[in-house]
């Protein structure tokens, strides 16, 4: 069964860091398109990051230059790096990957809870 597993997450001081990591099991992520999503309580999903099959790379304003991207292939795992945490990015992070060969086909990983409190 294809899924995708979120970890990484937790309590950090302001400015402080986390890395999550996005598993996937039962494919492989070489074909697809992984983008990093968070919501906040009481607010809409925004998508954050995502990176191509070839590894390029787009950020969304709201954390460019806060983090990076970054995919192991090998590993079948995408990692988001995020530095300079402020409160306001309290949320769930969640992962998708998206098939460049199917279209419609994508997975949705359950969800990691970051909260930046002091």
């Amino acid at each position: 069964q294809a899924q995708l597993v979120e970890s990484g997450g937790g309590l950090v001081q302001p400015g402080g860091s986390l890395r999550l990591s996005c598993a996937a099991s039962g494919f492989t992520l070489d074909d697809y398109t992984i983008g990093w999503f968070r919501q906040a309580p009481g607010k809409e999903r925004e998508g954050l990051a995502c990176i191509a099959s070839d590894s390029s790379t787009f950020y969304s304003s709201s954390v460019k230059g806060r983090v990076t991207i970054s995919r192991d292939n090998a590993g079948n795992t995408v990692y988001l790096q995020m530095n300079s945490l402020k409160p306001e990015d309290t949320a769930v992070y969640y992962c998708n990957a998206r098939s460049i060969n199917m279209i419609g086909e994508e997975y949705w990983g359950q969800g990691t809870q970051v909260t930046v409190s002091s």
